[in-house]
């Protein structure tokens, strides 16, 4: 098993730790979905993932169609996809993925929340290239054998497959995600969920005391309603 899962298994729980909170990303989701390829789930595949992820985090059916009705109105306004990069305390690379209806203000508590916990904000580029930019899919492990998928999805970009308490994993680059849903849609095959991740290419050893300053900042940075993936290379 490769880095997919031992990164994997370290955030199992992290990223949607507040129910309230997954509803909120989930929803700005629902709206780029729905602005970028209409509300139809059957003609727009971004919009099918994103409401197989609600359902995974148990998001009522109600909230689901409220907010692509909402995503339809005139006077929604759009959410810009915005990615920070910067150092946190003891030089860990921090990266942010934001989805904000206004950058101004998303720039400002971004760079904030770094000055006030000894990090700096960077420029672009300065440490995207640490990680490496994977899809994920998530299906049933019943009747399916991981090891003979696996060979199968080689064709279609997969990386790794592996199976976990919750299911069977497939990892693969960024790109490959529209083939390999694609696949696994006329298989017939049941996606539980989907997403992206950012995994670091080289993690960095901390003290327990060094760890706790990048936690800190982790935290708040976390808890930013403009925010809706943070990734770093601490190990």
């Amino acid at each position: 098993m490769g880095r997919a899962f031992e990164f994997r298994k370290a955030r199992k729980m992290k990223r949607w730790a507040a129910m309230s909170k997954a509803f909120t990303r989930i929803g700005k989701d629902i709206v780029m979905a729905v602005k970028e390829g209409g509300p139809d789930p059957d003609a727009n595949s971004r919009l099918r993932a994103v409401i197989q992820n609600a359902k995974a985090v148990n998001m009522p059916k109600d909230n689901i169609e409220r907010a692509i009705k909402r995503a339809t109105d005139k006077n929604q306004g759009d959410y810009k996809e915005v990615l920070f990069e910067g150092y946190g305390p003891h030089g860990i690379a921090i990266l942010i993925e934001t989805a904000t209806d206004n950058n101004t203000r998303t720039v400002a508590n971004i760079r904030s929340y770094f000055n006030k916990c000894d990090g700096s904000l960077g420029t672009s580029g300065s440490v995207e290239f640490m990680f490496d930019h994977t899809c994920n899919f998530r299906i049933p492990a019943e009747g399916i054998d991981p090891e003979e998928l696996e060979l199968e999805m080689i064709d279609f970009g997969a990386e790794e497959v592996f199976v976990d308490d919750d299911g069977i994993l497939i990892y693969a680059p960024f790109e490959s995600f529209g083939a390999i849903q694609k696949e696994l849609e006329n298989r017939g095959i049941e996606i539980l969920s989907s997403g992206f991740e950012r995994i670091p290419q080289v993690t960095k050893p901390l003290s327990e005391e060094e760890a706790a300053d990048v936690e800190k900042l982790l935290e708040k940075i976390e808890e930013d309603d403009d925010v809706q993936n943070v990734f770093n290379n601490m190990e």
